[in-house]
């Protein structure tokens, strides 16, 4: 098992840890985020980018990859540097706790269950208070859609979107890539790297302007590391198959599969008509013909969420244990 000796603990405990920190907590708004200074990094590189592409494609497309390549491996690397200190620090010391601490603090980071669930449930309480207006605004802080003219409806509509796309992004891909670290040796490192990719993604993956040339590196790193946990927690809901089939129209190509997935499993229709910046964008309609989704059904995805994020680490624990035992028996 990599690294216990000489951390006093096993990778994979510090990942279970983590899940339960930011099931506890959260993301406390005055602790300062890796992600703030992910994306200020970024705010800092876009402009100095574009200064020297000079508005050239080919510049642009270069600079993005450069941008991509300075975050996710700086990332990765302090993520990494910070086990390496834990793996030097004296066994039994207040150095080592220290870093045990903070690397459980680190993991917790890249997490995003609880927020989302927080946030979520806060449009939903509006929403129950009669509070149009404040849902709206709620609403505004969690999707990329125009949300000052959304009826109820639209309201709940987008949360059920949001509540499933961000599960996968937010939650099970920065999981999957911290179990996959743990194996490794090295949880830190691969969740910060993911998380690096998922910042850029958001911040330059759009197709507009500089961007659709400046934020494609990012934008098609994320996808990629996001494809396989996408389609197992698909295959973790039943909903493969369906989930497959009602995606594919859609031009992300992760974000049609986890609504769709979603969907199918509570029963609900989602997609169809947006807009984003005035601009109206028709989705595919996913589980066509099912009921729309209202309150019950929102709250059934953020149920669905935590009990499959429990399975994860349950399939987890089983897997580590048999890995060990036959390194055991082979040694």
């Amino acid at each position: 098992m990599p690294g216990v000796d000489s951390m006093g603990i096993h990778p994979f405990v510090l990942v279970l840890l983590a899940c339960g920190l930011d099931r506890l907590v959260g993301d406390p708004r005055w602790c300062l985020h890796p992600v703030v200074v992910m994306g200020w990094c970024i705010s800092r590189l876009r402009p100095l980018a574009e200064r020297w592409a000079g508005g050239r494609p080919w510049r642009l497309r270069l600079a993005g990859g450069l941008i991509t390549l300075l975050l996710v491996g700086g990332s990765g690397g302090a993520g990494w540097a910070l086990m390496a200190w834990l793996r030097v620090s004296q066994p039994g010391t207040a150095l080592q706790w220290l870093c045990q601490a903070l690397v459980v603090v680190g993991l917790a980071s890249a997490l995003a269950g609880r927020s989302l669930a927080q946030a979520v449930r806060a449009v939903l309480a509006a929403l129950a208070s009669g509070d149009l207006p404040l849902a709206r605004s709620r609403l505004a802080w969690i999707v990329g859609r125009d949300t000052d003219s959304l009826s109820d409806g639209d309201v709940l509509r987008a949360l059920a979107e949001t509540a499933s796309e961000n599960a996968v992004d937010g939650l099970f891909a920065p999981l999957f890539w911290m179990l996959i670290g743990a194996l490794l040796g090295q949880p830190l490192a691969l969740a910060w790297g993911f998380k690096a990719a998922s910042t850029l993604d958001s911040m330059l993956g759009y197709r507009t302007g500089t961007l659709r040339w400046l934020g494609t590196a990012g934008a098609r790193l994320d996808d990629l590391l996001v494809w396989l946990p996408c389609r197992l927690v698909a295959l973790s809901l039943g909903q493969l198959g369906p989930a497959l089939k009602d995606g594919a129209p859609d031009p992300s190509p992760n974000a049609g599969v986890s609504q769709a997935a979603y969907a199918h499993a509570v029963g609900v229709q989602l997609g169809g008509s947006n807009r984003y910046g005035g601009q109206e964008r028709c989705k595919p309609l996913l589980a066509a013909g099912c009921r729309a989704p209202d309150q019950a059904a929102v709250l059934q995805m953020l149920g669905l969420s935590r009990r499959l994020a429990l399975l994860w680490l349950l399939l987890a624990v089983v897997g580590f244990a048999l890995a060990h035992n036959v390194t055991k028996t082979l040694s």
